[in-house]
């Protein structure tokens, strides 16, 4: 299905005005349909020559200058995208339920972008060079769309003033845990009252006792992972880690219970729910935590549970809500996956603090509108593209980076 040039034009009109310059219009315009474009590698020199074969060179130095020097606001696009989206699809798809924390990694080779550090990249599933960055997403069992996105600054570059003048990193940024960013993305959403009580996260953000803490002292509930050395408390029970009850309760309380249609089969695997408090390690004199839901997922065929879930939802939760619920993470990886092979995420080329947020915010942009496209149009189907004819690449094009 292509997509309504006129729509698309609308959507351009309307988040254009949060840029606060009218010559931003047209960059913006440019760089979001680039980014809709069947375009191998959607960095600013390969779109330049297919969105002006014909002037290569200035509309390079025009998208350059928009993603990586203009001062417009990140938040303020990403708010009036996500205004516009919710408006067009809460009708058809419902209110988002829970607010989904996750970060992701883009695998770089050099060392000077922003950032970049030898740490885990979920992309590559190990350590290696890369930049990581912690997201912030509404979400429902239809749809997700990330709102909020800031890159982790690891120690070794929030100390090293060199680095942080030549990456153009802003004074206010100093190092902040994956953890404390999220709880600060939290806090820039604004009224509580607008967004979901809910938020969602695996246990790299779980077995944080702090970010527990916060986010109950913020007014949310949480469905979080953890991991199987957390120490919990049954009633009446000594402490014990999170395994070792596990391990304890009886087979009648584990349940197979199926949370979604995958692509060729139903996702199920068994479950058993139980009320625990949680225990400081950090002091034997401190109180307990009020009671919460421990979700254990013990797979048939596996010898001991694989994945846990601490969660303060209410106690009258039903075992297969808690479920559906801890499944929900899988929305973002969707989004990540679609922002990244359909929409060039992780392409930018430039090394400044403000050209990663923007050129991220405006891969957001374009995914928020293909989001409400695919939703009103009641089909789901991949990322759309927009249907306008490929110009052609001028004679002898060869993209930065490209092997000779």
């Amino acid at each position: 299905m292509g997509i309504s040039t006129e729509r698309f034009e609308e959507y351009v009109s309307l988040i254009a005005q949060t840029l606060g310059h009218a010559d931003r219009v047209e960059p913006f315009r440019g760089y979001c349909t680039g980014l809709l474009l069947p375009v191998k590698r959607k960095s600013v020199e390969p779109m330049a020559a297919q969105l002006a074969p014909t002037r290569v060179r200035s509309e390079h130095q025009r998208l350059h200058h928009f993603v990586a020097d203009a001062p417009w606001s990140d938040q303020a696009v990403l708010d009036a995208v996500r205004a516009h989206t919710l408006e067009r699809i809460s009708a058809r798809v419902g209110k988002p339920e829970a607010l989904l924390i996750d970060d992701s990694g883009f695998p770089k080779k050099g060392k000077h972008s922003v950032g970049v550090a030898r740490q885990y990249c979920g992309q590559l599933g190990k350590q290696d060079n890369c930049q990581v960055a912690v997201s912030l997403s509404l979400a429902n069992e239809q749809f997700s769309l990330p709102v909020r996105y800031q890159l982790y600054l690891p120690q070794s570059w929030a100390d090293d003033p060199v680095r942080r003048d030549q990456c153009k990193v802003p004074e206010a940024v100093e190092f902040a845990t994956k953890p404390a960013i999220a709880l600060q993305l939290l806090e820039s959403m604004g009224e509580r009252e607008a967004m979901p009580e809910l938020v969602v996260a695996d246990a790299g953000y779980g077995v944080n006792t702090l970010f527990r803490e916060q986010l109950t002292a913020m007014g949310f509930t949480y469905m979080v992972g953890v991991t199987g050395i957390v120490s919990l408390q049954s009633e009446g029970q000594a402490p014990l880690q999170a395994k070792d009850l596990a391990m304890q309760l009886p087979s009648r309380r584990f349940r197979t219970l199926t949370w979604r249609e995958g692509t060729n089969r139903a996702l199920s695997s068994r479950f058993a729910a139980t009320r625990v408090r949680c225990v400081s390690r950090e002091s034997q004199a401190r109180e307990v935590s009020d009671e919460q839901w421990l979700l254990i997922e013990w797979p048939k065929a596996e010898v001991e549970p694989s994945k846990y879930f601490l969660s303060t939802l209410s106690a009258d939760t039903p075992i297969k809500e808690l479920v559906r619920l801890a499944k929900l993470r899988w929305r973002i990886e969707r989004d990540y996956q679609d922002l990244k092979q359909e929409l060039g995420l992780g392409h930018f080329e430039g090394r400044s603090w403000r050209g990663f947020h923007h050129h991220a915010t405006l891969c957001i942009a374009a995914y928020g509108f293909l989001v409400a496209e695919r939703l009103t149009a009641q089909k789901k189907t991949p990322a759309h593209r927009l249907s306008r004819e490929m110009p052609a690449l001028p004679k002898g094009f060869r993209p930065r980076g490209a092997p000779a």
